[in-house]
């Protein structure tokens, strides 16, 4: 497999885990997703709660999910680095050390950008328009009082935020991956044979 490590990210509500998961499948090899928050959870103390909300959106200070991580890492308040910049050294040593050990696939996490100097990577961005999203998260998620376009916007706008603060990039820009795939356009199966095709060709 010439590209042995792939990473998706991807706008909220575009299917990019189902895809990923569906890409690992068909490859035969691991996909971290809840897996990476347990194992970023186990190298940096955090509660997983708290890696799951601050490890990819907006950093946050001041919340129910910050004082978890406080009460089951005490010594972090001691480290002169904030919460979020010590959760995403812990999450990058865990993402490196996962592509060293070999082929998978990873979501989200910025794990394009901590992974941007391996040859041996394919960068997806999964996206997808406004109203197929919508419905995507109503069907999967179910309604909540945020209407879905309100959803949408939040997620994607905190996705932003944090990848722009921890790589200086911007979040979904198409020269920042070797592919971006509309999911709505093309659906979610075309989009998994799509990535597969691309990571097994041969290089001449």
């Amino acid at each position: 497999m010439t590209k042995k490590i792939i990473t998706i990210s991807r706008a909220f509500g575009s299917g990019g885990r189902t895809i990923g998961k569906a890409v690992a499948e068909r490859l035969g090899i691991p996909c971290y997703d809840k897996e990476l928050v347990d194992k970023v959870a186990e190298e940096s103390g955090f509660h997983a709660d708290f890696i799951e909300e601050a490890g990819e959106y907006a950093p946050v200070t001041n919340s129910f999910l910050f004082n978890i991580a406080v009460s089951s890492n005490p010594m972090a308040m001691m480290h002169s680095m904030s919460m979020a910049d010590q959760l995403f050294v812990c999450q990058t040593n865990v993402i490196r050390k996962l592509a060293d050990e070999g082929p998978c696939v990873i979501i989200g996490r910025c794990a394009d950008y901590i992974l941007r100097d391996r040859k041996d990577c394919l960068h997806v961005f999964i996206h997808s328009d406004m109203e197929h999203r919508a419905a995507r998260i109503v069907e999967k998620y179910g309604q909540t009082k945020q209407t879905p376009k309100k959803r949408l916007t939040d997620k994607d706008n905190k996705r932003r935020v944090y990848y722009k603060h921890y790589t200086n990039r911007n979040w979904g820009e198409s020269q920042n991956y070797h592919l971006s795939l509309n999911s709505g356009l093309i659906g979610i199966d075309k989009c998994v044979d799509i990535i597969v095709d691309v990571a097994k060709l041969v290089e001449e």
